[in-house]
């Protein structure tokens, strides 16, 4: 087997030689490394980013883009939307929980304005005053605002005032591109920002270990081209190398259900900077959420219903997709069923989508409900009853049980069809570090380990339970920028 180098934190003592040195050296450039490395070189710091890969990006470049943010941005003004910071603080609390970090919420609410100004004034990312208003995992085009969490929909929207937060940079060339897409287009800025400011960066460089003087990080070691090297941090060490979804030992001892369900996430995501944080008392949280993608495109299941394996309803569809990936894989174990009639199918299909590729073909036509119900296999009249309730509402515009949004309550005709959507799930994991409000990994004393801070998804951020699209580069970036600012100061 292959030699794995340990994570033990290695003694200062033990380091014969400095391959080099920085005041902020920072693991990983994504967007969380990429946000810390601006925004520590704009404290005034040398910094030095260590990238595994052969170069930046991560994760965050082959994303759809979203950043959540509100609170009244220039963006939401443009497109005509009103937003507060209560309103954003109200929804997040709800539907990033439960147990969220509400010193996080708020820092992260009340600074989203100031973010977004940072985002696109001094770092050059680019937004189009655009707002895509259909069902989508992403906007098809190039328009910059949608809703990305479910604000406009039950249970959110009779008791919060909804706004669309969901914030992705423009995308050249309408998608022609995928490596010019939302993700790419943001990381780009950030990147060429951060050479601006005279940020360093070494690629195909594995870090394996932190090195500390007493109870101090001063430096990490890394492994290049065969190699280990010591790179000493006079300030403080950023640790920003991805999430834990593709370890399988950790994915069974915390998320067992994302085991063998990995999406919206790169290999890389291997959960190395958590164990060598870890190795020195650092706390965690969180470490069983995951955002859970559902493998159909919205414009055919918000058109329809979708049921479990007893035939039964569980969520109003016109929620945000990711709800009802948590919904499906959390409450169904990922056992599904879109129920839909021709009409309502061949509309959906004429939508304009990012995601075409999730327009699955019917699995089973038949012409009433009752035969549909015998070739799936469903218990005898449970589909029969499901729809006959749904359809009897859907007759006034109505839904009783789920309040799904009055433009979406049609009732099922003939011919019908099901989509098999068994097993169409998976999904990242949320959960990591548990750090401050100022990016500083905490010991599990509830102290900060001194000279250690991390952002991104190898730390538990605003997303505590729930999840939102945008959340994880929103908190990415937000904290990433504080982790650098705040390592600059020592």
């Amino acid at each position: 087997m292959p030699h794995t180098p340990s994570i033990r934190p290695v003694s200062i003592d033990d380091v014969e030689e400095w391959t080099d040195q920085a005041d902020v050296v920072i693991a990983g450039f994504g967007v969380a490394g990429a946000s810390a490395a601006v925004g520590a070189a704009q404290s005034g710091a040398d910094v030095l980013v260590l990238e595994r890969t052969g170069g930046w990006g991560g994760a965050a470049a082959m994303a759809g883009g979203f950043l959540y943010l509100g609170g009244g941005t220039p963006l939401q003004k443009a497109c005509g939307f009103d937003d507060t910071v209560e309103a954003m603080k109200a929804f997040m609390t709800q539907a990033l929980g439960p147990g969220v970090d509400t010193a996080k919420i708020d820092a992260y609410c009340e600074g989203s304005v100031a973010h977004y100004h940072w985002l696109a004034d001094e770092c050059g990312v680019p937004f189009k005053a655009s707002f895509w208003g259909e069902p989508g995992w992403e906007p098809p085009f190039d328009d910059g605002l949608q809703y990305t969490g479910g604000e406009n929909a039950a249970p959110f929207h009779d008791t919060i005032p909804p706004a669309p937060r969901g914030h992705v940079p423009q995308m050249s060339d309408k998608r022609a591109d995928a490596e010019r897409g939302g993700g790419y287009m943001l990381m780009q800025p950030l990147t060429d920002r951060a050479g601006e400011l005279g940020v360093r960066a070494a690629y195909d460089m594995r870090v394996q270990a932190l090195v500390v003087d007493g109870d101090r990080v001063v430096g990490v070691t890394a492994r290049q081209y065969g190699r280990t090297v010591a790179v000493r941090a006079h300030r403080g060490v950023v640790l920003a190398t991805g999430s834990f979804a593709y370890h399988p030992q950790m994915l069974e001892s915390h998320a067992p259900r994302l085991v063998g369900r990995p999406a919206a996430a790169i290999e890389e995501h291997d959960g190395r900077a958590i164990a060598m944080a870890q190795a020195l008392g650092a706390d965690l949280a969180h470490m069983d959420a995951a955002e859970v993608a559902y493998f159909c495109d919205p414009q055919l299941f918000i058109r329809g219903i979708l049921v479990d394996g007893r035939g039964q309803r569980f969520i109003n569809e016109d929620t945000y997709p990711g709800r009802v990936g948590q919904a499906a894989l959390y409450g169904c174990g990922g056992e599904t069923y879109l129920i839909i009639d021709q009409a309502s199918y061949e509309q959906g299909c004429s939508r304009p989508t990012a995601t075409p590729e999730l327009r699955h073909r019917p699995t089973w036509v038949c012409e009433s409900v009752a035969e549909l119900e015998g070739e799936m296999g469903l218990p005898d009249g449970a589909l029969q009853s499901t729809v006959d309730y749904y359809n009897r509402h859907a007759r006034n515009g109505t839904d009783p049980l789920f309040d799904k949004r009055p433009e979406w309550v049609a009732p099922i005709g003939s011919p019908v069809a099901a989509i098999d959507l068994r097993g169409m799930v998976g999904g990242f994991t949320l959960g990591g570090l548990r750090t401050s409000v100022d990016a500083e990994v905490l010991h599990v004393s509830g102290d900060p380990i001194p000279g250690l801070y991390a952002a991104g998804r190898c730390t538990s951020g605003v997303s505590a339970g729930g999840y939102a699209s945008g959340a994880s580069l929103g908190d990415g970036s937000f904290f990433g920028r504080r982790a650098g600012v705040y390592a600059a100061k020592g």
